[in-house]
This record gives C-alpha cells, sequence and structure tokens, in this order.
C-alpha cells in the first residue's frame, strides 16, 4: 500500500496529510456553524480557530518529538518530517486548550462555551485523522490471524493494509476512529437536549475519549513511554477524572442557580 496519494513533479502528496487536513476542515466546518447558530463574533472565532489548529499542530509534533527525544536528536531534520507521521493527539490537545484558554480570557468569552462548541469538531476530526495512521501503517496493535480480522467484518481493503512486516496486526487505529465517530453521533444527540448544562458536552468528550485511549493504547505497541508507562494512557486518565469533575461542578452550579431563583 503506498503512503502517496499522487505527486506533482517531485512533490509527494501523502494520504496521511490528506486524512489530517480533512479532519481540520471538517472539524473547522462544525465549528463554524455551530458558533453562527449561538452569535459568536466572526471575527473572533477566525482568529481562535487558526490559532488554535496552528498552535495544535505545532503542539501534536513537539510532544511527539520529546517523547522520542533520543531518536531526532540524531536525525534532527527529521523533526519537520511530519508527512512520516508523529502528531501525537494529547500534544495538540493540551496547546490548543492553553491557546483557548488564554484568548477567550483576553476577549472576554465564556470559555466552557467556546469548548462545548470546539469539542464536537474535535471528535469528528479525531475520527477522520486516525485514517492517516492507517496509510502509514502505525497506530496498530499486537499480531492477530487473518481469520480474526475477517470475524470483524473488516473490508478487505483494511484488512490488508494491516498486513505489517509479515504480520497481520489489530487495526487500533480503526478502534478509535469508530469510537470517535459515536462520540461525535452522540454529541450531537446530547447538544440537541433542552436541559444540557454549560460544559457538560466538554466533560462528556474527555470521559468517552478517555476510557477509548486507555483501552486502545494498550494494545498499542508504538506508544509513548515514560519509564515502563505508557504516556498516553495515564493523560487519559487525568481526561476521565477531569471530565468527571467538569460534570459535577456543572450540576453543582446548576443547582445553586436554581436555588438563587426559586428566592
Amino acid at each position: 500500500m503506498s503512503r502517496v496519494a499522487f505527486s506533482i513533479g517531485n512533490i509527494h502528496i501523502y494520504w496521511y496529510s490528506i486524512c489530517i487536513f480533512l479532519g481540520m476542515l471538517t472539524a473547522s466546518i462544525l465549528i463554524f456553524r455551530e458558533s453562527k447558530r449561538q452569535k459568536i463574533d466572526e471575527d473572533f472565532l477566525i482568529n481562535l480557530l487558526f490559532y488554535t489548529i496552528l498552535f495544535g499542530l505545532l503542539g501534536a509534533r513537539l510532544y511527539y518529538v520529546i517523547f522520542n527525544l533520543a531518536y531526532y536528536t540524531k536525525h534532527p531534520l527529521e523533526i519537520l518530517a511530519v508527512w512520516n507521521g508523529g502528531l501525537a493527539i494529547h500534544g495538540g490537545i493540551f496547546a490548543g486548550l492553553a491557546f483557548i484558554i488564554y484568548y477567550c480570557h483576553k476577549n472576554s468569552k465564556d470559555f466552557f462555551q467556546i469548548l462545548d462548541i470546539f469539542v464536537i469538531g474535535l471528535i469528528i476530526g479525531q475520527a477522520i485523522g486516525r485514517w492517516g495512521n492507517f496509510f502509514n501503517q502505525e497506530a496498530y496493535g499486537p499480531i492477530t490471524s487473518i481469520t480474526a480480522l475477517k470475524n470483524l467484518k473488516l473490508p478487505d481493503f483494511i484488512i490488508n493494509g494491516m498486513y505489517i512486516d509479515g504480520f497481520y496486526r489489530e487495526p487500533t487505529f480503526f478502534y478509535e476512529s469508530l469510537w470517535c465517530f459515536i462520540g461525535f453521533i452522540i454529541l450531537l444527540l446530547l447538544r440537541k437536549r433542552k436541559n444540557i448544562k454549560r460544559s457538560q458536552l466538554t466533560s462528556f468528550y474527555l470521559i468517552w475519549y478517555g476510557l477509548e485511549r486507555v483501552y486502545v493504547e494498550g494494545l498499542r505497541t508504538d506508544s509513548l513511554m515514560l519509564g515502563g508507562l505508557k504516556v498516553a494512557q495515564l493523560v487519559s486518565l487525568l481526561f476521565i477524572i477531569a471530565g468527571f469533575t467538569i460534570y459535577i461542578y456543572s450540576l453543582k452550579t446548576s443547582t445553586k442557580k436554581k436555588k438563587t431563583n426559586q428566592r
């Protein structure tokens, strides 16, 4: 399976880059549509989205490089070769979140209102972007059999793509993509509920993605490591804790408002 989608002279366009771009484009369109519905200032949103994506990409790459520093100190020019893979979503989330916090504070905007809009775009962007790992033949799980893969009712092109270095591998990229897509549908349904409270979409995203990543990362064979621990699992546990904390806080805040209104 070729990693190159097409070439223009000596310039190669990789499937990985296309998948990442399509993920960001889809996320941006959804964010713009919902922001317009909620009457978010357009100039504010354009600047926020542009720099969040920029810092998110930089953060995703820096995060990956830091946890592979021994390799990149010997091959420094490859730090720029992002088409070969190596964008860690957790690094992108942290960097993007830091900018959102800063920019919302600077412009006196409701931080959680913005996050509730962004997480829906983020999760579908992740679902699409994960296919870049498929074309790069990375983010896969342990050795398995062709029979096991066929029992999952996977299309033949996925099964064939999971034949890596002489063995069939579990398609953990697909597990995460599917989980994120399901999470996207649930978030859309939750958003329509009249009793949904501020920050609860954000809390759902953190819990939903955190649970999935703890499990899937346990299967992956190419995880970023911190000693003998998988970094993504540790971060995902923090996501789950943060998600429940935000959810409980939203309930308490809502209860206080009700009591105040009843007086």
